[in-house]
């Protein structure tokens, strides 16, 4: 059942619908999707990260064979703009078109200390930047070869002591989606994929679920008038994706985390917001998510909850779970749906990525 007034559920839909490129559209992904073996399906589901300047052999299999969607890139990847390049070109001769993300939020938190934005979110807002800021940290971004940005932070700080605070635009839920709707359109400008994080919003958490177990024990409402809005805002202006979180929200799902969810992504996020894009997991080595489980069994919880991207940031976990989710596609029609309708909208979002070098 919606919780959001009828004016502001027609605008999500609209948004979502008019918002998203053609090649994002469900009517071309089928197509694209059915011409991968299921193997390869599976793949697409995962992005991983890896350690140095330069992908292992192990990356370039994995990409080559379309087992990977592609890779985050942190601080031990990238050296300069120089290497930077050289490091997506292979990536891409491996690849094709392989998601290359990085977390480019502004301030402190930019994997690209070259690039923009250089103010944090806060500031871009009182400077009334943000979407100029975004708009010229994209261009930085797609020279170098990246493809998705995990920004802007779309939660409201609502606590004393917020972990996001510093992050986050505002603590005004309509500045904060006006910011976000900004951002998008910035980043979108510039040539790259932009990611509001953290689904259904960290704004209430005094902890990042990095480094703690969070329960955020707002009441729907609550939820609906602080942590939802700019989501909502973001759907609307066609944002490509959303990093969905690991905190728990008893108001939502008494039995889950959000990235386990199914209430809160394939009801909340899809049913009650409209959103059509990439749903991607925050990191599924923190420490919020393996509380509950070990890598392939939160990753397989992630995937039925509705996640099309798992998002692989510790050492070693690539193979057990591309490995444990084959095989339970292997086994479940169930699940074999469920990975194809992923890896379209995964398939969808990489067409818009910078092509192989010829």
């Amino acid at each position: 059942m919606l919780t959001f007034h009828a004016g502001l559920g027609m605008l999500l839909v609209l948004g979502a619908l008019v918002g998203l490129p053609r090649s994002e559209a469900a009517a071309g992904a089928p197509h694209a999707v059915d011409r991968l073996t299921l193997e390869q399906q599976v793949g697409q589901l995962l992005v991983l990260s890896f350690t140095g300047t330069t992908p292992p052999e192990y990356v370039r299999e994995a990409l080559r064979q379309k087992r990977a969607a592609g890779v985050i890139l942190f601080g031990g990847n990238i050296r300069g703009p120089r290497q930077l390049g050289e490091l997506t070109r292979v990536l891409r001769r491996w690849g094709g078109r392989p998601i290359v993300a990085v977390d480019q939020e502004g301030g402190p938190v930019r994997r690209l200390p070259w690039a923009g934005p250089l103010a944090a979110q806060p500031r871009q807002l009182s400077r009334g930047t943000v979407r100029a800021d975004a708009t010229a940290a994209a261009r930085a971004l797609r020279a170098a070869g990246v493809t998705v940005t995990f920004a802007p932070v779309a939660d409201v700080p609502s606590v004393p002591g917020a972990a996001l605070a510093r992050r986050a635009f505002t603590r005004d839920p309509r500045a904060a989606g006006d910011a976000v709707q900004a951002a998008v359109r910035g980043w979108r400008a510039g040539g790259v994929a932009a990611t509001a994080k953290h689904f259904p919003g960290l704004g209430g958490a005094p902890a990042n679920t990095d480094d703690a177990i969070v329960t955020i024990r707002r009441s729907r409402a609550a939820l609906d008038a602080v942590d939802l809005p700019p989501f909502a805002a973001a759907i609307a202006t066609g944002v490509p994706l959303v990093m969905v979180g690991h905190a728990r929200y008893p108001a939502l799902d008494r039995f889950r985390l959000a990235s386990q969810s199914r209430p809160i992504i394939a009801g909340v996020l899809r049913e009650e917001l409209g959103f059509r894009g990439v749903v991607v997991t925050d990191s599924m080595e923190a420490r919020a998510s393996l509380a509950t489980g070990g890598i392939t069994k939160v990753c397989e919880r992630a995937i039925r909850a509705g996640a099309d991207l798992l998002l692989l940031t510790g050492r070693g976990s690539y193979r057990p779970v591309y490995e444990h989710v084959l095989a339970l596609a292997r086994s479940s029609p169930e699940l074999r749906a469920r990975v194809r309708e992923s890896a379209a909208r995964v398939l969808a979002l990489k067409q818009r990525g910078p092509r192989s070098p010829g």
